[in-house]
């Protein structure tokens, strides 16, 4: 073999290895980019489920997929500038837990967009429907309204001294529709129970104080929240559990997370579940789905979970029978 020879050979061999080279660095460029836009902090249980519910489906974060997180820290006023940010650096994909979820629909229309939302989407413009969302978006709606009757059952079961109970929600996170249709509901368990209702509006964080002394007023001393983003920002600091403590009311919440911050009783959907339940809409999408053709998911698992610390500190005896029947009792 002459030197020529050896000479070409090695340049074919060292061409076809560049060649090599610069395909796994291209097919190294072209993994998935996930933005995950929440008003949270870093270290969050629900970040973890969420990772958790993509690695069962395949997509593990540094190596098939990449995941950019910003977050906002309880600074809502941050979380533009955070949407924008994900939209500049071109990601495949955002999801957005709760509040940020409007403003990623502002950031872009373009971008599919992943919900997991305490509130009604149609209601807050997000989507078209549940069943046709259209646009870029689609997700899962954790908030259960409709549960508001089953609510009241337990609650009135748990403290049978109930007699008089404030329903507190926050206007325009449902349709008006929607409320009716939750309103009558309860209004006939209400009836069967012996128990009075009233409804108490708060439309931003400065009503609320007042609805709480107006339900202090109308003599209720029983509360159930209908959820909604607004309370969702409140619960970290515990502001209205605190609230709750402090007019004395049996209070039942939707999410167990109110329970373990010290409210009495919840009823509904597990949120670190509704984290694993938003990985399929990622995977879907990201193998080439509409998210506008993906429906609207709403959980169909409850919890029941009761506070005993708090029980105490009101001065009540929660039935054996409930206790039974609960899914999680807090010591």
């Amino acid at each position: 073999m002459t030197s020529i020879t050896r000479m070409l050979i090695a340049t074919l061999v060292f061409s076809l290895l560049m060649i090599s080279v610069d395909s796994d660095a291209q097919q190294a460029e072209k993994i998935p980019k996930i933005g995950f836009l929440s008003g949270g902090s870093p270290g969050s249980p629900f970040i973890e489920a969420f990772e958790t519910g993509l690695r069962d489906l395949g997509w593990v974060k540094g190596q098939n997929v990449a995941i950019e997180y910003r977050y906002a820290e309880g600074k809502a006023e941050r979380l533009p500038d955070l949407a924008a940010d994900l939209v500049r650096m071109s990601v495949d994909l955002i999801v957005a837990p709760g509040p940020p979820a409007r403003h990623a629909r502002d950031a872009t229309s373009t971008i599919p967009v992943g919900f997991l939302l305490g509130a009604d989407p149609v209601a807050f413009g997000l989507v078209d429907s549940f069943e046709r969302p259209g646009r870029n978006l689609t997700g899962t709606m954790e908030n259960n309204p409709e549960l508001t009757a089953k609510r009241l059952q337990l609650l009135k079961e748990a403290v049978p001294s109930v007699t008089r109970v404030g329903i507190l929600w926050q206007p325009g996170t449902l349709t008006a529709a929607k409320f009716q249709d939750v309103l009558k509901n309860a209004q006939a368990a209400a009836s069967t129970l012996g128990v009075q209702l009233q409804t108490f509006e708060a439309r931003d964080p400065g009503q609320i104080e007042k609805a709480f002394a107006d339900m202090a007023s109308a003599q209720m001393n029983g509360l159930i929240f209908i959820h909604s983003p607004m309370f969702a920002a409140r619960r970290t600091a515990r502001i209205d559990i605190d609230l709750v403590a402090k007019h004395k009311f049996a209070a039942i919440y939707e999410w167990g997370v109110y329970a373990d911050a010290g409210g009495l009783i919840s009823y509904g959907a597990n949120l670190l579940d509704e984290y694993r339940r938003a990985a399929p809409y990622v995977d879907k999408i990201l193998k080439g789905a509409k998210p506008g053709d993906l429906p609207i998911e709403q959980p169909t698992k409850f919890e029941l979970v009761i506070n005993m610390k708090t029980a105490k500190v009101l001065g009540l005896t929660i039935p054996p029978a409930l206790l039974l029947r609960a899914d999680q009792v807090i010591k």
